[in-house]
This record gives C-alpha cells, structure tokens and sequence, in this order.
C-alpha cells in the first residue's frame, strides 16, 4: 500500500516490514546538474592548465591554479553525498509485542560538573529511564569519567526521584519526558489537564523535582564535591533494581595519571563490558549529557530497523541527527549543522549509511564486537585474546550470540567484583579492544572512527530523521565555543585521513566508490582554509596591481566562471528552501561557512603538530553552561567574538586585505579604465566585502572595548 502511494507521488519507494525508505523526489534533476557542473568544472581546470602550459607561469596564476583545483576535488567528494538521498518512515505500530523486544541499554557519559552542570546531566538520565520501552528490557548507565562526588549524589537523588516520575509519565501518557521541559511553560499539555487528578499529580511532582535540584545544587555548591579525581579506584554502584523500574547504574573506571585512559572511546567501551555483566542488552543508546531525550519512542523507531527482517542482519546502527533547543531564529553561527544532518547524512543513508555522529545513535552491540556481519562464532575460540581474560564477559557475549552459556549463575556481589575487574586501566592491555573490538581509538573523535570502521567491514547504518525530534541538546551559543569545537573535530578528521584507515586506501579497497568519496571529503574538508586563504589574498593584490587573474568579461572564458559560481549558489539555495529554510538562512550559511573555513587552518596545523608528535594527544571539553550574555547577543543576531581573537586573526587580515583591495581596486580601475580585465577580481571583492559586513562590525565593536 505505501509503495503503491509513493509511486503515485512519482516517488522511488522501497518497502519493507517495519520501515518505507523514499528516494529524493527530484533525484534526476540533481544528478543532471551535478553532471552539468561537472562539465563546467572540467573545462575552467582545463583553462587554467591549458594557461599554465601557453603561458609563461606567474606566482599568482600557479596560486589561483593550485586553489581552483583543490576547489574542484573538494566539490567533486562533496557530490557523492547528494547521488542518492533518500528519508524513512517507520511503523512503530507494526512492532512486535513489548514483551519480545530486545534488551537495550542507554549510556550516558559526563566529566566535568562545571563544563556541563549536574542538574541538566540528571534531566537527560531521567528522560532515558523514562523512555517509552518496557521497563525489565531497559537499563540506563551513567559513566561519570571525572569521578566528582556531586554527579554520584545527583544519580542517588535521579534514582529516588524517577520512582514518582515514571509512573507518573506512564499513568498519564505523558510524551515530554525530560522534567525540565514538561514543568516550563512549553511542556504545558491541555490534553493532559482534561484528565482526572492530574493537575494535584502534577504538582506533587513539580515540588519533588525542584527539590532534587536544590538538593544537587547545594551539594554541588561546595567545591570539593565538583572536583575531578584523576587517580582513582573504580567504583560502579546499582542505584535502583526495582520491579516496575528500568536499572540504574552509575560507573566511574579506574584512571590514573601516569596511564592512558583514551578519553570517551574508552569509557563507552568499559560500558560495553560493565553493561554485559548486569543487563547484557543486544542493543544499545549513545546520548551526549547535555542531549535529553525528548520522543520517549525513538528507542521502537531504530527496533524498526534492527528487527525488520530485510535489514536486521547488517545494521549496525540507527542514527538520529543532533537537534538543539536553544537556537534562534537567526542562527548566525549555524549551530544546527543544517548541512551535516540534512544534506550529507541523508546523502550517505542512500549509499550505505551516514557516520556516527556521537549522540543519538542507537547501536548493535554484535557489530561492535563480532567483526563483520557474517562474521561465525569461531570467532569466540580465541576470545581471551579479543576481550581480555574476564571469563565472566565472554560467557556473557556467548549468551548474546545465541550460544549456551557453560558458566553456573553466581551471585550480584560476585558479579560486580567481576565487572569491577574489567574497569581497570590495564584490562585492555594485549587486546584488540580500540583496535578490533568496541570503539576506535584510531583517533580521538571515536564515533566517526568508529561509525566509518563499521562501514569498511561490511556493516551498514541508518538515518532516521523525524518530525518530532528525539533528542534535544545545548548548541554552542558564541564563537569561540563553536571554534574550538570545529578545530577538534576537523584535526583529528584529517589524522584519519592520513592514517591506514584513510578513505583513499583502506575505504576504497573496502566500501564503494561512491560512499568512500563522502568519507574522503569529511577527513579532507579542512583544506577549505587553503582555498579560502588563496582567494581572499591573490586576486586582491593583483587587483591593486593590475594582473587580471580571471578572464575578460567579454571573453567566452569568463561564462564558465560565472556559470560555476551561479550553480553553486542555486544549488545551496535550492537546499535550504527545500528543507524549510529561508533566503536569510542562505545567506548566513555562506558567510558561517566561509569564516569556519578560513578558522580551519588551525586544525591543519592541529594535525600537523600531533602527526609529528609536538603535540600531546588531549581532548577539549565542550562548555555546555550557559552565558546569559552572550545567549542574548546570539538570539539578537549579533556575533560575538570575544575570547576568540586567536580564531579570529586570518579572518581579520584576509578582511583588512580585501579592504584595502576593494577601496584601492575601484580607484585603480577608474584610473586606468581596465574594468572588462578586472570586473572578476572586483566583483569577487565586493561579494567579500558584502558577506563580511556583520563580522567586520562585531571585530570592531571587540577591538573597540577591548581598548
């Protein structure tokens, strides 16, 4: 029935048992202007080339050559995301009964209290206990990675307060689940209100859960309990195990100062074995502290494709994209990732999956553990060398695999001193933990490793996005937070990149042409800051001079240039029309994506310096507190740069180039009446100039307080 209503929408439909997958309605369309383009592109490259060779090489042709034709690659790579997009729809209702589903585990990982407040760590573990899935097949786990006193208290005082809550949501069919937005004025249900008692219910509540805040707030305020413990034993500690209730764990591992502990990627995978001991759930949640979960069903949405009988053989995982609540209208730093999670990530779900975003995935334990998809249970014959020497985990992973279990039942003190074991900082030692086994640690970002690594091993992935959004999280509200972010991500993408797992050898030997050319533009887009860099001061200084580095405007030459840049920008702006965005939003996302790009020059030395070994491996932590200041320049539309004047220093050269430029560059022209030679090189100037109109404000408005 649904194929036959999307064939007559004109729609490629592909249904299956629990899930629709629906091509891109104008599919042809986009791929005959990528064809198009192409041509386009071929013959300006071909230009500049066919120049070089007739035409005695100058500097600044060879720099314009060099950065057109990194452009070109960088565009090429980036079209392997829009050749086959595709959306979902799944059947939720179609599931089988509650009581067969799978287990699923929730994992939540937290460092630093004062980066990312206790309060909202607590509203996402309670939102995950009161996820809409039955309550004997959930467990949610709380890596705190810090092991700071006030996030242990916190989970004991979540734990007391989810035994009201839950079954309050469940009484009531309450659908907000995370109890700081059900009590805000947003969360406000007149459905609800019609019901019996439910309004006193509500109240009693209300009064619980701001008492658990005060109560974590006051303990929270005393400084030795928001301080991070970095030599410490492990310590993992059920909170709840009730009847009715999902289980409740707190894990803090073992870390000492003087050995390695490879940041989030090896505490998810002490999850993976800690989980395996009290739950042993075939699938599992990752969500970010700060990501609350804000559609309890998004758990029986991924079972659509982890249970569906077409696909359930070689999903790895369902992913959903990172939405945020605190954005607005305006936008002005493109915190949403409109381009990650609407193009690329829908573009790759065409191919053979999107990557792993980090939060808001739900995962298949076997893929993580059992190499390929076909991967026979000889697999377990050398397990110790695998695993690790924790014969209670393995038997547990047999017990996973479908496999009789030989080991007797022993009791839960025994069980956690055995889980407590494999906490410790050397159980991975001589094992293919990081390497083979759980998640990657090729490279600090151990998601997109890791999602990637999957890929190349035969696994494949899904992306789900929904009208509702399942999970909610806290964006990066000023620059220097988004910068800092950027840089991490983009450097260590690039170490991919140049590792042995790079898309350009072992993707290309592993996966299809088309999906390793959307991994090769994720490892490789940094190099926007080498084009960008190139553009905003080659054509510039030439313009001052009088060295025409673009065709004549009356040249046939010149419509090819013109034809590219025209394309391009029809091809973004149909993009974000069609994605409910607006030409204000178009706009934005040009001058956003031109300012990250030139600030990525810094994740290229980034790379650089830890490729060579200057620099010490570390991982940055994202603040997610809130600046009530800086939350108010961001909603008015107003950049805010201070902080971040060392992201901020090739922006301001390359502005004050282009300045000087622009103003010295009409003089010149109406002097010596060369306008046909240099219209090129003034209109790309006056683009500039145009687009960077709001930064260079907000640089002034910096420098001037600062003096």
């Amino acid at each position: 029935m649904a194929e036959r209503e999307g064939r007559k929408m004109g729609r490629n439909t592909n249904t299956y048992t629990y899930h629709v997958e629906t091509l891109q309605q104008w599919l042809p369309l986009t791929r005959l202007h990528i064809l198009i383009h192409l041509i386009a592109v071929v013959s300006l490259c071909y230009y500049r080339l066919s120049h070089l060779f007739l035409h005695p090489p100058t500097p600044p042709w060879i720099l314009i050559t060099a950065a057109e034709l990194l452009l070109s690659m960088l565009w090429f790579f980036n079209q392997a995301f829009r050749w086959r997009p595709v959306s979902r729809t799944t059947f939720i209702d179609k599931l089988p009964r509650e009581d067969t589903l799978p287990g699923l585990d929730i994992f939540v990982c937290t460092l630093d209290p004062q980066k990312e407040p206790t309060v909202q760590v607590i509203d996402t573990v309670v939102s995950a206990i009161a996820m809409d899935y039955p309550s004997d097949k959930l467990a949610v786990y709380l890596s705190d990675d810090g092991g700071c006193p006030v996030t242990l208290y916190a989970m004991r005082e979540a734990g007391a307060f989810a035994r009201e809550w839950v079954p309050f949501c469940r009484k009531y069919g309450v659908k907000l689940r995370c109890p700081k937005v059900f009590f805000s004025p947003m969360g406000e249900d007149e459905h609800l209100l019609l019901q019996e008692g439910f309004k006193a219910h509500r109240d009693l509540i209300k009064a619980k859960y701001e008492k658990m805040q005060k109560n974590i707030e006051k303990f929270g305020s005393d400084p030795n309990n928001l301080r991070i413990v970095s030599d410490r034993a492990p310590l993992i500690e059920i909170i709840n195990e009730e009847p009715g209730l999902p289980l409740l764990v707190y894990v803090s591992r073992e870390r000492r100062p003087s050995l390695p502990h490879k940041f989030k990627g090896g505490a998810l995978n002490t999850l993976l074995r800690v989980s395996g001991f009290l739950s042993n759930a075939p699938y599992f949640l990752v969500v970010d502290c700060d990501m609350y979960c804000n559609d309890p069903t998004s758990a029986k949405q991924a079972m659509c494709f982890f249970l569906d009988p077409q696909t359930s053989k070689d999903t790895a995982f369902v992913q959903f994209p990172q939405m945020f609540h605190n954005l607005s209208k305006k936008d002005i730093y493109d915190s949403q990732t409109r381009t990650a999670f609407k193009t690329m990530w829908q573009g790759m779900d065409g191919l053979r999956g999107p990557g792993l975003s980090g939060s808001g995935n739900y995962l298949s334990k076997s893929s993580l553990l059992f190499g390929s998809p076909n991967q026979k249970n000889d697999y377990m014959l050398d397990a110790e060398k695998y695993f690790g020497n924790s014969t209670g985990f393995i038997e547990s992973m047999k017990v996973m695999r479908g496999q009789k279990s030989s080991k007797k039942s022993i009791s839960r003190e025994e069980m956690l001193k055995e889980a407590l074991a494999v906490c410790s900082c050397s159980y991975e030692n001589n094992t293919k933990w990081g390497t083979e086994v759980g998640f990657s640690y090729v490279i600090l970002l151990e998601s997109s490793a890791t999602g990637y690594i999957l890929h190349t091993r035969g696994w494949r992935s899904v992306y789900l996005y929904p009208k509702t959004p399942c999970f909610l999280g806290c964006a990066p509200t000023d620059i220097k937070e988004g910068m800092l972010q950027l840089v991490k991500w983009l450097s260590e993408l690039l170490l991919l990149g140049f590792s042995k797992y790079s898309p350009f050898t072992h993707g290309f030997s592993s996966m299809s042409i088309t999906h390793s050319l959307t991994y090769c533009f994720i490892t490789m887009s940094s190099f926007y800051a080498i084009v960008f860099i190139i553009y905003g001061i080659v054509p510039q200084i030439c313009l001052l001079k009088g060295i025409p580095v673009f065709p004549k405007v009356t040249d046939p030459w010149f419509a090819v240039f013109a034809f590219v840049y025209v394309s391009t920008q029809v091809q973004h702006l149909v993009e974000v029309l069609s994605g409910e965005g607006s030409m204000a939003m178009w706009w934005d996302e040009q001058r956003i994506w031109i300012l990250k790009s030139v600030t990525s020059i810094f994740a290229m030395i980034d790379a650089m310096k830890k490729w060579v070994g200057l620099n010490k491996v570390k991982f940055s932590l994202s603040n997610k507190a809130v600046d009530k200041e800086k939350m108010k320049k961001y909603e008015e539309g107003r950049f805010d740069f201070q902080g971040a004047a060392v992201f901020m220093t090739p922006m301001v050269v390359l502005l004050i180039i282009n300045i000087v430029g622009f103003f010295g560059g009409i003089w010149r022209v109406l002097n010596e009446k060369d306008f046909e030679e240099m219209f090129g090189q003034l209109f790309l100037v006056t683009y500039v100039m145009v687009l960077s109109y709001p930064i260079l404000e907000a640089i002034v408005t910096m420098k001037s307080k600062s003096g």
